[in-house]
């Protein structure tokens, strides 16, 4: 971990951000960014978010994706079905895609990227309704590292985890 905490701003992906020039070390993730980011935001598929520093605004150190989701309730643990109406599927809020940029790992980017797709995700469920955010790790790198957040894993799918809005609104008192 850097001693040199990340200041910038984390805003919603527009033109005058530099795609071109981020590698988080993943192909797949990099691709997105470049080539699928914009147009996902432009069809309302995803919403992406990107940090950026206050020093250049262009520069794209990590980004993160939004969008609507549901969840089979069968999927859920009986702790939290049980709490819930015996619907099929459950809305909630998918935490697509999460990555940065190999010059600005292990500095902290990474939780300042979460906790602020955690908060966006509390607050528009208030207007729209998500129980969960909810994250496919694409390893077990990042399972651990949404595990770190108490993140929970879904019973028949270890990758697929979850975090109860409940508990995302305990986290912002």
């Amino acid at each position: 971990m850097s001693d040199k905490p990340f200041r910038g701003l984390i805003l919603p992906l527009a033109k005058q951000h530099d795609r071109r020039d981020f590698s988080c070390g993943n192909e797949n993730l990099d691709r997105y960014l470049r080539e699928l980011a914009w147009q996902d935001a432009r069809r309302r598929v995803a919403a992406p978010f990107v940090a950026v520093s206050d020093a250049d605004s262009t520069k794209i150190r990590g980004y993160y994706t939004l969008s609507s989701y549901s969840v089979n309730a069968g999927e859920l643990p009986d702790k939290l079905a049980k709490r819930l109406p015996a619907y099929p599927r459950i809305p909630s809020t998918l935490l697509g895609r999460l990555a940065v940029d190999l010059r600005h790992q292990r500095q902290g980017l990474g939780e300042f990227l979460i906790m602020d797709a955690l908060q966006r995700a509390l607050k528009q469920s208030s207007q729209i309704a998500a129980v969960a955010v909810v994250v496919d790790a694409i390893d077990e790198q990042a399972a651990r590292f949404y595990q770190h957040f108490d993140f929970l894993s879904l019973p028949d799918r270890p990758n697929r985890l979850f975090l109860p809005m409940s508990d995302i609104s305990d986290l912002f008192k």
